[in-house]
Protein backbone atom coordinates (compact mmCIF):
# COMPACT_ATOMS: atom_id res chain seq x y z
CA UNK A 1 0.00 0.00 0.00
CA UNK A 2 1.44 3.15 -0.72
CA UNK A 3 1.67 6.08 1.65
CA UNK A 4 -0.74 8.21 0.11
CA UNK A 5 -3.51 5.43 -0.22
CA UNK A 6 -2.64 4.38 3.62
CA UNK A 7 -3.77 8.07 4.70
CA UNK A 8 -6.61 8.55 2.12
CA UNK A 9 -8.08 5.21 3.77
CA UNK A 10 -7.66 6.68 7.06
CA UNK A 11 -9.04 9.58 6.17
CA UNK A 12 -12.47 8.21 4.52
CA UNK A 13 -12.13 6.00 7.70
CA UNK A 14 -12.54 8.82 10.22
CA UNK A 15 -14.92 11.06 8.69
CA UNK A 16 -17.41 8.67 8.32
CA UNK A 17 -18.94 6.66 11.01
CA UNK A 18 -19.87 3.86 8.10
CA UNK A 19 -18.79 2.84 4.61
CA UNK A 20 -18.34 0.25 2.39
CA UNK A 21 -15.53 -1.42 0.49
CA UNK A 22 -17.05 -0.52 -2.31
CA UNK A 23 -16.82 3.22 -1.65
CA UNK A 24 -13.26 3.13 -0.71
CA UNK A 25 -12.82 1.47 -3.87
CA UNK A 26 -14.24 3.81 -5.57
CA UNK A 27 -12.81 6.97 -3.51
CA UNK A 28 -9.22 5.82 -3.63
CA UNK A 29 -9.48 4.30 -6.97
CA UNK A 30 -8.61 1.06 -6.44
CA UNK A 31 -10.21 -2.66 -6.82
CA UNK A 32 -12.39 -3.84 -3.51
CA UNK A 33 -9.53 -6.58 -3.47
CA UNK A 34 -7.24 -4.12 -2.79
CA UNK A 35 -8.72 -1.90 -0.56
CA UNK A 36 -10.00 -5.69 1.88
CA UNK A 37 -6.04 -6.19 1.51
CA UNK A 38 -4.77 -2.41 2.89
CA UNK A 39 -7.64 -2.86 5.34
CA UNK A 40 -6.16 -6.01 6.83
CA UNK A 41 -2.93 -4.47 6.62
CA UNK A 42 -4.18 -1.06 9.41
CA UNK A 43 -5.71 -3.97 11.20
CA UNK A 44 -1.86 -5.58 11.68
CA UNK A 45 -0.38 -2.42 12.51
CA UNK A 46 -2.85 -1.51 15.08
CA UNK A 47 -5.25 0.59 13.88
CA UNK A 48 -8.64 -0.41 15.58
CA UNK A 49 -10.72 -0.90 11.79
CA UNK A 50 -13.40 -2.85 12.12
CA UNK A 51 -14.88 -5.09 8.72
CA UNK A 52 -18.45 -6.95 8.60
CA UNK A 53 -19.35 -9.14 5.84
CA UNK A 54 -22.91 -10.04 4.81
CA UNK A 55 -26.07 -7.57 4.10
CA UNK A 56 -25.65 -5.55 6.73
CA UNK A 57 -22.01 -5.30 6.40
CA UNK A 58 -19.33 -2.33 6.32
CA UNK A 59 -16.28 -1.15 7.43
CA UNK A 60 -15.72 1.54 10.24
CA UNK A 61 -13.15 2.75 12.61
CA UNK A 62 -13.74 2.48 16.44
CA UNK A 63 -12.41 5.54 18.76
CA UNK A 64 -9.05 5.83 19.09
CA UNK A 65 -7.77 5.25 15.27
CA UNK A 66 -6.86 8.60 14.30
CA UNK A 67 -2.75 9.03 13.23
CA UNK A 68 -1.34 12.47 13.50
CA UNK A 69 0.71 12.17 10.45
CA UNK A 70 2.75 15.46 11.63
CA UNK A 71 4.64 12.97 13.54
CA UNK A 72 5.93 10.87 10.48
CA UNK A 73 8.90 12.14 8.38
CA UNK A 74 8.93 12.13 4.73
CA UNK A 75 10.92 9.38 4.47
CA UNK A 76 9.02 7.61 7.17
CA UNK A 77 6.02 8.19 5.06
CA UNK A 78 7.63 6.15 2.05
CA UNK A 79 8.23 3.51 4.01
CA UNK A 80 4.81 2.24 5.43
CA UNK A 81 4.75 0.93 1.84
CA UNK A 82 7.19 -1.60 2.38
CA UNK A 83 4.78 -4.25 3.12
CA UNK A 84 5.69 -8.03 3.33
CA UNK A 85 9.25 -7.45 4.07
CA UNK A 86 10.85 -9.35 7.46
CA UNK A 87 13.78 -7.63 9.97
CA UNK A 88 16.12 -8.94 7.81
CA UNK A 89 15.09 -8.63 4.39
CA UNK A 90 14.97 -4.72 5.57
CA UNK A 91 18.17 -4.76 6.82
CA UNK A 92 19.75 -6.24 3.58
CA UNK A 93 17.52 -3.05 2.02
CA UNK A 94 18.88 -0.69 3.97
CA UNK A 95 16.04 0.91 5.74
CA UNK A 96 15.67 -0.99 8.74
CA UNK A 97 16.09 2.32 11.02
CA UNK A 98 13.96 4.42 8.98
CA UNK A 99 11.33 1.37 8.99
CA UNK A 100 11.66 0.83 12.60
CA UNK A 101 10.69 4.45 13.46
CA UNK A 102 7.54 4.66 11.44
CA UNK A 103 6.26 1.20 12.01
CA UNK A 104 6.55 2.41 16.24
CA UNK A 105 4.71 5.79 15.75
CA UNK A 106 1.91 3.85 13.36
CA UNK A 107 1.06 1.19 15.51
CA UNK A 108 0.76 4.07 18.28
CA UNK A 109 -2.58 4.18 17.36
CA UNK A 110 -3.77 0.96 19.78
CA UNK A 111 -7.73 -0.67 19.78
CA UNK A 112 -8.91 0.25 23.31
CA UNK A 113 -11.15 -3.37 23.67
CA UNK A 114 -8.48 -5.22 25.56
CA UNK A 115 -7.32 -7.43 22.75
CA UNK A 116 -3.99 -8.08 21.81
CA UNK A 117 -2.54 -6.41 18.69
CA UNK A 118 -2.44 -8.52 15.64
CA UNK A 119 0.89 -7.35 15.00
CA UNK A 120 2.35 -8.45 18.50
CA UNK A 121 0.71 -12.20 17.68
CA UNK A 122 2.87 -12.88 14.39
CA UNK A 123 6.40 -12.95 13.33
CA UNK A 124 7.68 -12.97 9.79
CA UNK A 125 10.89 -14.69 7.98
CA UNK A 126 10.90 -14.81 4.90
CA UNK A 127 14.12 -17.08 4.84
CA UNK A 128 14.10 -20.33 3.28
CA UNK A 129 14.94 -23.17 5.84
CA UNK A 130 18.76 -23.79 5.88
CA UNK A 131 19.29 -20.73 3.97
CA UNK A 132 22.77 -18.68 4.43
CA UNK A 133 23.22 -15.11 4.46
CA UNK A 134 22.88 -14.19 0.52
CA UNK A 135 25.69 -12.80 -1.55
CA UNK A 136 26.04 -10.93 -4.60
CA UNK A 137 25.16 -7.28 -5.01
CA UNK A 138 23.45 -5.92 -1.80
CA UNK A 139 19.81 -4.91 -2.45
CA UNK A 140 21.03 -1.50 -0.26
CA UNK A 141 23.56 -0.75 -3.03
CA UNK A 142 21.61 -1.11 -5.53
CA UNK A 143 18.51 0.72 -4.52
CA UNK A 144 20.22 4.30 -4.62
CA UNK A 145 20.79 4.19 -8.44
CA UNK A 146 16.90 2.70 -8.87
CA UNK A 147 15.65 5.74 -7.46
CA UNK A 148 17.21 7.94 -9.75
CA UNK A 149 15.27 6.10 -12.58
CA UNK A 150 18.04 5.63 -14.91
CA UNK A 151 19.44 2.76 -17.12
CA UNK A 152 21.27 -0.11 -15.75
CA UNK A 153 24.03 -2.28 -17.44
CA UNK A 154 24.88 -5.32 -15.52
CA UNK A 155 27.36 -7.70 -15.26
CA UNK A 156 25.35 -10.99 -15.03
CA UNK A 157 26.28 -14.43 -14.88
CA UNK A 158 23.40 -17.57 -16.54
CA UNK A 159 24.19 -20.98 -15.37
CA UNK A 160 26.69 -22.52 -17.53
CA UNK A 161 27.55 -19.27 -19.57
CA UNK A 162 29.68 -16.97 -18.97
CA UNK A 163 29.40 -13.16 -17.43
CA UNK A 164 27.82 -10.73 -19.98
CA UNK A 165 27.10 -7.15 -19.41
CA UNK A 166 23.25 -6.55 -20.38
CA UNK A 167 21.64 -3.27 -20.25
CA UNK A 168 18.18 -3.11 -18.62
CA UNK A 169 15.57 -0.39 -17.72
CA UNK A 170 14.70 -1.61 -14.11
CA UNK A 171 11.20 -1.20 -13.01
CA UNK A 172 12.29 -2.08 -9.41
CA UNK A 173 13.35 -4.75 -6.67
CA UNK A 174 11.44 -8.32 -5.92
CA UNK A 175 11.53 -10.33 -2.36
CA UNK A 176 10.98 -13.85 -2.39
CA UNK A 177 11.88 -16.95 -1.28
CA UNK A 178 14.57 -15.41 0.29
CA UNK A 179 16.07 -14.11 -2.63
CA UNK A 180 16.76 -10.56 -4.14
CA UNK A 181 15.45 -9.79 -7.67
CA UNK A 182 15.89 -6.79 -10.10
CA UNK A 183 12.64 -6.61 -11.80
CA UNK A 184 13.29 -4.77 -15.83
CA UNK A 185 12.83 -5.00 -19.22
CA UNK A 186 15.63 -5.83 -21.62
CA UNK A 187 14.88 -4.75 -24.95
CA UNK A 188 10.96 -4.22 -24.12
CA UNK A 189 11.25 -7.64 -22.72
CA UNK A 190 10.55 -8.50 -19.22
CA UNK A 191 13.22 -10.23 -16.96
CA UNK A 192 13.91 -11.47 -13.44
CA UNK A 193 17.78 -11.27 -12.53
CA UNK A 194 18.90 -12.72 -9.52
CA UNK A 195 21.20 -10.20 -7.45
CA UNK A 196 23.84 -13.12 -6.42
CA UNK A 197 24.53 -13.52 -10.22
CA UNK A 198 25.11 -9.58 -10.80
CA UNK A 199 28.50 -9.05 -9.50
CA UNK A 200 28.95 -5.05 -10.74
CA UNK A 201 26.67 -2.74 -12.32
CA UNK A 202 27.15 0.34 -14.12
CA UNK A 203 24.34 3.34 -14.06
CA UNK A 204 23.80 5.47 -17.22
CA UNK A 205 23.17 8.91 -17.85
CA UNK A 206 20.27 8.12 -19.97
CA UNK A 207 16.30 7.65 -17.87
CA UNK A 208 14.71 4.37 -17.94
CA UNK A 209 12.36 3.66 -20.93
CA UNK A 210 9.66 1.65 -19.16
CA UNK A 211 6.24 0.35 -20.87
CA UNK A 212 3.83 2.40 -20.73
CA UNK A 213 1.26 2.12 -17.78
CA UNK A 214 3.42 -0.69 -16.53
CA UNK A 215 4.47 -0.54 -12.67
CA UNK A 216 6.70 -2.93 -10.59
CA UNK A 217 3.99 -5.25 -8.78
CA UNK A 218 2.24 -6.45 -12.02
CA UNK A 219 5.75 -7.58 -14.06
CA UNK A 220 6.81 -8.56 -10.97
CA UNK A 221 3.51 -11.06 -10.73
CA UNK A 222 3.76 -11.73 -14.53
CA UNK A 223 7.43 -13.16 -13.99
CA UNK A 224 7.00 -15.11 -10.89
CA UNK A 225 3.60 -17.18 -12.26
CA UNK A 226 4.98 -17.89 -15.24
CA UNK A 227 7.84 -19.38 -13.04
CA UNK A 228 5.38 -21.27 -10.57
CA UNK A 229 3.09 -22.92 -13.36
CA UNK A 230 6.18 -24.42 -14.97
CA UNK A 231 7.07 -25.09 -18.28
CA UNK A 232 5.13 -26.50 -21.90
CA UNK A 233 6.42 -29.88 -21.50
CA UNK A 234 4.28 -32.35 -19.54
CA UNK A 235 6.23 -35.06 -18.01
CA UNK A 236 3.86 -38.24 -17.16
CA UNK A 237 4.41 -40.00 -13.59
CA UNK A 238 3.56 -42.26 -11.16
CA UNK A 239 4.42 -41.67 -7.08
CA UNK A 240 4.57 -43.87 -4.17
CA UNK A 241 1.25 -42.67 -1.89
CA UNK A 242 4.35 -42.69 0.72
CA UNK A 243 6.09 -39.74 -0.99
CA UNK A 244 2.86 -37.92 -2.17
CA UNK A 245 3.37 -35.40 0.31
CA UNK A 246 7.43 -34.58 -0.23
CA UNK A 247 6.65 -34.40 -3.76
CA UNK A 248 4.12 -31.72 -3.40
CA UNK A 249 6.35 -30.07 -0.74
CA UNK A 250 9.62 -29.77 -3.23
CA UNK A 251 7.62 -29.51 -6.89
CA UNK A 252 5.06 -27.41 -5.85
CA UNK A 253 2.44 -26.17 -8.09
CA UNK A 254 4.31 -27.68 -11.17
CA UNK A 255 3.03 -30.84 -9.55
CA UNK A 256 -0.55 -32.08 -10.62
CA UNK A 257 -2.11 -35.20 -9.22
CA UNK A 258 -4.49 -37.30 -9.66
CA UNK A 259 -6.73 -39.87 -7.51
CA UNK A 260 -4.36 -42.36 -5.76
CA UNK A 261 -4.21 -45.85 -7.54
CA UNK A 262 -5.59 -49.03 -6.20
CA UNK A 263 -1.92 -50.21 -6.22
CA UNK A 264 -0.46 -47.70 -3.65
CA UNK A 265 0.46 -44.99 -6.35
CA UNK A 266 -0.49 -41.29 -7.05
CA UNK A 267 -0.85 -40.48 -10.96
CA UNK A 268 0.44 -36.39 -11.85
CA UNK A 269 1.85 -34.15 -14.45
CA UNK A 270 5.05 -32.23 -13.82
CA UNK A 271 5.14 -29.28 -15.90
CA UNK A 272 8.79 -28.58 -16.72
CA UNK A 273 10.02 -25.57 -18.93
CA UNK A 274 13.33 -27.90 -20.56
CA UNK A 275 13.67 -31.86 -20.61
CA UNK A 276 16.60 -31.38 -18.32
CA UNK A 277 14.28 -30.52 -15.31
CA UNK A 278 12.99 -33.85 -14.85
CA UNK A 279 16.57 -34.24 -13.26
CA UNK A 280 14.25 -33.17 -10.25
CA UNK A 281 13.15 -36.59 -9.98
CA UNK A 282 16.27 -38.17 -9.04
CA UNK A 283 15.31 -37.01 -5.22
CA UNK A 284 12.83 -39.55 -5.16
CA UNK A 285 14.81 -42.73 -6.71
CA UNK A 286 12.42 -45.69 -7.69
CA UNK A 287 9.00 -44.41 -5.71
CA UNK A 288 8.92 -42.18 -8.60
CA UNK A 289 8.09 -43.51 -12.24
CA UNK A 290 8.19 -41.57 -15.23
CA UNK A 291 5.64 -42.41 -17.79
CA UNK A 292 5.72 -40.19 -20.65
CA UNK A 293 6.87 -39.27 -22.96
CA UNK A 294 9.66 -41.79 -24.28
CA UNK A 295 12.46 -38.74 -24.09
CA UNK A 296 11.76 -38.05 -20.94
CA UNK A 297 11.92 -41.24 -19.66
CA UNK A 298 15.37 -41.95 -21.45
CA UNK A 299 16.72 -38.76 -19.71
CA UNK A 300 16.13 -39.71 -16.36
CA UNK A 301 17.51 -43.18 -17.25
CA UNK A 302 20.31 -41.41 -18.88
CA UNK A 303 21.64 -39.43 -15.34
CA UNK A 304 20.69 -42.07 -13.29
CA UNK A 305 23.45 -44.66 -15.28
CA UNK A 306 25.84 -41.65 -14.93
CA UNK A 307 25.20 -41.73 -11.24
CA UNK A 308 26.27 -44.98 -11.07
CA UNK A 309 28.91 -44.75 -13.50
CA UNK A 310 30.33 -42.18 -11.44
CA UNK A 311 30.66 -44.23 -7.96
CA UNK A 312 31.61 -47.08 -9.88
CA UNK A 313 34.89 -45.42 -11.47
CA UNK A 314 35.15 -43.90 -7.71
CA UNK A 315 37.69 -44.32 -4.97
CA UNK A 316 36.17 -43.26 -1.82
CA UNK A 317 39.19 -43.17 1.44
CA UNK A 318 38.12 -45.66 3.86
CA UNK A 319 35.97 -45.00 6.78
CA UNK A 320 37.04 -45.95 10.06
Amino acid sequence: MTPDRCFSLLLALRSRPDTTVAALAEETGVSERTVMRDLRWLQDAGFPVLARRGRYGGVSMLPGGALDTSRLTPPEREHLALTGLDDDQRRRLGVEEVSDRARRKVAGARPGDGLIAVGDLVASDNRPWFGREPGGVSPAALIGDLRRGVRLKVHYERTGRPAQWRTVDPYGLLAKGGRWYLVADEAGTPRLLNLLKIDRWEPLRTARRLRPGVRLAAVAAELTSGWETGGDLEVHLRIQGYQVERAQRILGSRLTLGEPEPDGTTPGVLRCRVLEDVRQLLAFADSATITGPPEARERIKALAQRIVDHYRGSSAPEVR
